[in-house]
Order: structure tokens, then sequence, then C-alpha cells
């Protein structure tokens, strides 16, 4: 492994378990805000023990991503010096004002977690909302430090000189709603089905059955919403790209060829030999009609676009399928609880309809992770759109494939004892008023 390919292997792996921590910590707290919303109007101790589990929770994950966020800055640093000698004076707003948005979820979560029976019952509650809100504009802002090198802005770029730099203008780029938006609603859509997963999995076993029946209600409906909103979000994001990244929309698509009536490709196996989409199904003309909203509107293909600066076909298209699949499969699945919700309440109690659920556990985050591939894949081989090649970004010092070795290790070990964590924390679920619901799950 060369240093180039260790140092991009390592930002993935960072990135790949900050990801996960990051989300269910802009998510996981509005759950817990509601249970204890629930608590505070109706007194059911259930919704009170609800509250503080989940509450445990989100402390083990602000911790692990406080952790691991620490380290990603770090490496930045490190592993792309020349970026950051150029990138840090222009994108570095939203890196400053993410740092005050954690500070302030930090105390917060201090407020919420010490103050049960120490503060006024409202207060407290609004402390634990003040996670939450914190939490989400923490992550728009990292988003929208990444948007940046999508769709660069607040700055002029004159022979190899950064100049007139405009950090505001350069945080309030062109692609940075479009992609908050996207990776907000996935964040709520990931949790919302992982937690409502683990919930539905311990019905099934008929293990505290209406503590977890109770939590599962609360966060599908988040999970749910999200999963139907995902698809109108990446419609938007999609356009985006389009607009902005056309050679990332080409591999997305496997679109090898510029051509009007564009169609929409679904799997198939790309040739980059052949510049042929191998067992796919297409769909005429839907790309161009999705992306221009005219189905004999021209797509741009990978012909048009020199092979020096293509991105990695195969891996983006393959990410890109994942991603669209598993969220299908997760609106399937939403449209699904709305129709028990609303006609046939009687499945709530259904092991098949719950199984579905624990089944579904990892699919938010499979495809988080996925998207995340196109958006950093897909931008290759630049680190800024069109300014900064990643090969000119990566630092001169050898030796990184150790580090590679190294942080891979201590990721590992550190989900292992999150996962250890956790499911001590599930074990410690009060068992209460099981009897009912546990005997109706047939």
């Amino acid at each position: 492994m060369d240093d180039f390919i260790a140092a991009r292997s390592q930002m993935a792996l960072s990135l790949g378990f900050h990801i996960v921590f990051s989300c269910i910590g802009m998510v996981m707290p509005f759950f817990m805000a509601i249970a204890h919303f629930y608590w505070l109007k109706t007194k059911d101790p259930v919704y009170k023990n609800i509250t503080k589990a989940w509450s445990k929770g989100v402390a083990i994950f602000f911790a692990t991503g406080a952790v691991s966020g620490t380290v990603l800055s770090f490496e930045l640093g490190l592993l792309w010096p020349k970026f950051m000698e150029h990138a840090g004076p222009i994108f570095g707003m939203p890196f400053s004002l993410e740092g005050t948005a954690f500070f302030i979820e930090a105390i917060a979560l201090g407020f919420f977690l010490y103050g049960w029976d120490r503060f006024n019952p409202r207060f407290h509650w609004v402390t634990g909302v003040v996670v939450g809100v914190s939490g989400i504009i923490s992550g728009i802002l990292v988003v929208a430090a990444n948007s940046w090198m999508n769709s660069p802005a607040g700055f002029d770029y004159v022979n190899g000189q950064y100049l007139n730099i405009d950090p505001m203008k350069a945080m309030f780029n062109a692609a940075w709603f479009e992609q908050a938006l996207h990776m907000s609603i996935a964040a709520f859509a990931a949790t919302g089905f992982a937690v409502a997963g683990v919930h539905a999995l311990m019905i099934v076993r008929k293990k505290n059955a209406k503590f977890h029946y109770m939590a599962f209600r609360i966060a599908i409906v988040f999970g749910a919403v999200a999963a139907i909103l995902q698809p109108l979000s990446g419609d938007i994001s999609a356009r985006d790209v389009a607009k902005r990244q056309p050679a990332k929309l080409a591999a997305m698509e496997a679109h090898f060829k510029t051509e009007k009536h564009a169609p929409l490709i679904i799997g198939g196996i790309p040739d980059t030999k052949t510049k042929e989409v191998n067992y796919a199904i297409k769909l005429p003309g839907l790309l161009s009609f999705m992306t221009y909203d005219d189905f004999n509107a021209e797509v741009k293909g990978l012909d048009k676009i020199p092979e020096r600066d293509q991105p990695p076909i195969a891996i983006t298209h393959y990410a890109f399928q994942v991603m669209v699949g598993f969220g299908m499969i997760m609106m399937a699945l939403a449209l699904i609880y709305f129709i028990a919700l609303i006609k046939q309440r009687k499945w709530f109690g259904k092991a098949w309809f719950l199984k579905l659920f624990a089944l579904a556990t990892p699919f938010g985050f499979i495809a988080v992770e996925a998207g995340w591939t196109v958006t950093e894949v897909g931008r290759q081989p630049w680190i800024i759109q069109g300014v900064m090649r990643t090969a000119d970004a990566v630092t001169p010092m050898p030796g990184i494939h150790y580090t590679f070795y190294l942080f891979t290790a201590v990721y590992l070990s550190l989900s292992l004892v999150v996962v250890f964590m956790l499911y001590r924390q599930i074990k410690m679920v009060p068992n209460m008023y099981d009897t009912e619901i546990s005997n109706s799950v047939s």
C-alpha cells in the first residue's frame, strides 16, 4: 500500500466510523426528548425509563463521536497539509462554529444527565431538546464544510493563489443546503430504523416487551417519515450534482456516452473497456427527465470528460446503487408501517411485522455509508472540485500505512467497546408490565 492510498484509506475509515456516531448523536436526543415529554404528560414510569435508557445511549455515542471527531480534525492536518494550508482560511468558519455547537451540546447533555430531580421538570426537558438542536446544527455545519469541497466558493483562484477570501460565502456555498438536507434526513432515517429495529427484536424475544414496544413506536415514526422524504431530498441533491459535478453523476449512473433521451440505469456491472453496463435494467429517457425535467434532454457522459478527471466508475456506481436500493426498501417498510398504523393495527402484535423492522436495523447506516462513498469517491481525483487534486494535497511524510494500520486497530477496538456498552445497557432495561404485550406477539 503506497502512502497516497494509505492516506485515503485512513480518512475513509475514520469518516466511516465517525458518521455512524454523529448521525446517532444528531437524532437520538430527539427520541429522548419525545419520551421525556410523554413522561411529563402522562407520568407513565415506562416513558421515564425509556428516556433514561436513551440518554445513556446518547452519552455513549456523544463520547465516542467526540473522540472520533477530534481524530478527524487532526487527520486533516496530518494527512492533507497542502489542502489545509490553502483551504483552512476559506472553509474554517463552519468548523469553528461547529466547535461552539459541540460545547453547547456537551453542556446541555451534562445538565440533562445529572438534572433528574434537581431542575424544574420543564427546564430539564428543554436541556434535552437543546442537545438535539445543537447536534443537528453541528452536523449541518460539518456538511457545509464538505459541500464547499464539492462546490468551492468564497475565493478567487488566480495563478495558483487563493485571493479575496470570504468565509461566509464559502460556508453558504451553492451546494450546502442540498447536502445538509439530504444528510439530515438520512441521519433520521438511519437512526430511526436502527433504534426501532433493536426494540422490535426485543419484543419478538419477549423481553421487557412494554418498554420496547413504546420505544419502538417513538423511533419508527421518525425513521418512517424520514425514509419517505429521503427520495425527495435525493432528487434535489442529484439535480445539483448534475449541474456542478457532471463527472460524479456520470459515474453514479455508469453513463459512458453523452446522449439525449438518456436511460436510468438500475444495477448492472460497468465495463470500462467496452464502455457498457452489463446485466443492467435501463429505463429509457428517465435519467434525462429526472435531471432536467425533459425526457429528451442531453445528459453529459464520461466520454466528454478527460480520463484523468474521471472518478472511479465501478465503486461510485455500486455505492450509488446500494444507497438507492436500501433507501427504497426502507421507504417500502415505512409505507407498511403507516398502513399498519392507519388500517391494520393488529399487525403490531405479529411477529412477522416486527421481524421486518428487526431485519432492517442496519439498512439505514448501510445506505449512509454508501452515500458518503458516492460523495467522496465520486469527487475524485479532486479534493477541491476543479481546483486542487487529491494527489497534490497528500502529505510527503513517509510511513502513512503504519498509521492506517494503527487507526484501524483503534477504531475496531472502539467499536467493540461501544457494542459491549450498548448490549449491557439493553440488558439493564427494567422489566415492567410485560405480560399483556409479550403474550400478544405471535
